[in-house]
Order: structure tokens, then C-alpha cells, then sequence
């Protein structure tokens, strides 16, 4: 019971709820509990999914709408929904454990150049208590997907509203600048920084902002730089 709650201590007591956690190598339930809710999350969508728009556009681009059958229709989007399904659970199964382990060893690089040699089980604990908030994220998207009776592509992204992209009337490049602040990713570089902390020795305060300025970076590429290129290229094609 102890190796359940003491990592799940973090989300409520961050500072002292991470060091322990992290000195103590617990890794597991904090793993067990993101690759459940992911995977949660994942079924919730599909479960709830309306996949027929989403196969008819695909169909209409392929040009091969008008040759199917009405129940020719109703098996692709039987279809769609089970590999919904099935990249639901992948994504929790499969992706979630790569991510931790990508995480850990961006740490141990870190710390390999700021000089900071620490035990990599410290590390990969660090990696996976960080990712608590977004198996939170995951929980709450299941319950509220679960309460949807019909969920579309464009629902998903603002189903739970955790970041500045609820603001209504931002331009392209601000609405994805805002997509950026997002609380349970913000929370996430937090408990990373304080788990680096916890591993490596280096003080709260320092650990917190390098990877402030780390997500910065990150979010910049991710939020901002790619879906940019993306857009002018879709635009440049059209």
C-alpha cells in the first residue's frame, strides 16, 4: 500500500512528495497508473468516436466513395473504430513506457552534462513520477468522454480546457503559442524538475528553471515551429 501512495503523494505535495519518491526509487505504480489511464483514454475515445465523417472525407479523397455499397460504408467505419481502439490501447501500452524511458535518458544526459552523475533508477523514477499529471489528464478525459453520447476529431483537443488555447478569436500562430501553456504539461516540467533534483542534487530552485526554459524550448518546436511548417507547406500546395 505504501509503494501506491507515496508516489501518488506527489501530485499533492510536489516538493517533499518528489525527493522521497525519487530516493526511494518508485517507479512502478506511478508507470502502472499512466499506462492504465492513457490506455483508458484511448477506449473512451473510441468508444464514443463518430467515425463516419472522418472515413467519408478520407473515401471522398481517395475517390472511392461513389463505388462502395452502403454496407461496404458501414464496415469501414467499423473498422475505423476498432483500429481507434487498438491504437487507444497501443498508445498505453506501448508508447507510454518508451516515452518514460526517452524521458530518462534525456535526464541522464542532462545531468551527464551539467556534471551531475546520479543512479539511473533515480532517474527513471524521476521520469515516471513526472508523468502522473498527465495520467490525470488521461483520467479526466475518460470520464468526460465517457459522458459525450458522440465525440468528433475536433472535440478532443478541447474536451478537458487545460490551456490558453480556450481563449476564443487568437490568430493561427498565437492560438498554437497558447496550446503551449498547457497546466498539466507546466505541471509536468515542474515535477521533472524537481525529480532532477531529487536524483542529482542539484538545488529546487536551479533544477525548476532549467527545465522551464527546456519545455520552453520544447513547446516552441512542437507548438509552434512544427504545425507552422506544416501550415505553409499545406499552403504552398494549395
Amino acid at each position: 500500500m505504501i509503494s501506491f501512495v507515496q508516489p501518488t503523494r506527489v501530485l499533492l505535495d510536489p516538493l517533499e512528495g518528489t525527493r522521497i519518491a525519487v530516493e526511494a526509487r518508485r517507479w512502478l505504480w506511478p508507470l502502472l497508473l499512466l499506462v492504465a489511464c492513457v490506455s483508458a483514454s484511448g477506449v473512451a475515445f473510441a468508444l464514443r468516436w463518430n467515425a463516419a465523417p472522418a472515413v467519408v472525407r478520407q473515401l471522398q479523397s481517395a475517390g472511392g466513395l461513389e463505388r462502395m455499397t452502403e454496407s461496404e460504408l458501414s464496415e469501414e467505419i467499423q473498422n475505423a473504430s476498432r483500429k481507434a481502439l487498438v491504437a487507444g490501447v497501443a498508445k498505453g501500452v506501448l508508447l507510454m513506457p518508451l516515452l518514460t524511458l526517452v524521458l530518462a535518458v534525456g535526464l541522464w544526459a542532462c545531468a551527464w552534462l551539467l556534471d551531475r552523475p546520479a543512479p539511473f533508477a533515480r532517474l527513471w523514477s524521476a521520469a515516471a513520477l513526472a508523468l502522473l499529471p498527465i495520467a490525470l489528464y488521461h483520467l479526466i478525459f475518460t470520464l468526460c468522454a465517457l459522458a459525450q453520447p458522440s465525440l468528433s476529431e475536433a472535440q478532443v483537443q478541447d474536451l478537458v480546457p487545460s490551456s490558453l488555447a480556450v481563449l476564443r478569436d487568437l490568430g493561427p500562430k498565437v492560438a498554437r503559442a497558447a496550446r503551449a501553456v498547457d497546466f498539466f504539461n507546466l505541471w509536468s516540467a515542474g515535477l521533472l524538475g524537481l525529480g532532477f533534483s531529487a536524483a542529482t542534487g542539484m538545488s529546487r530552485g536551479r533544477a525548476l528553471v532549467l527545465f522551464a526554459l527546456l519545455y520552453v524550448a520544447l513547446a516552441g518546436v512542437v507548438f509552434v515551429g512544427l504545425p507552422g511548417m506544416a501550415a505553409a507547406k499545406a499552403g504552398g500546395a494549395a
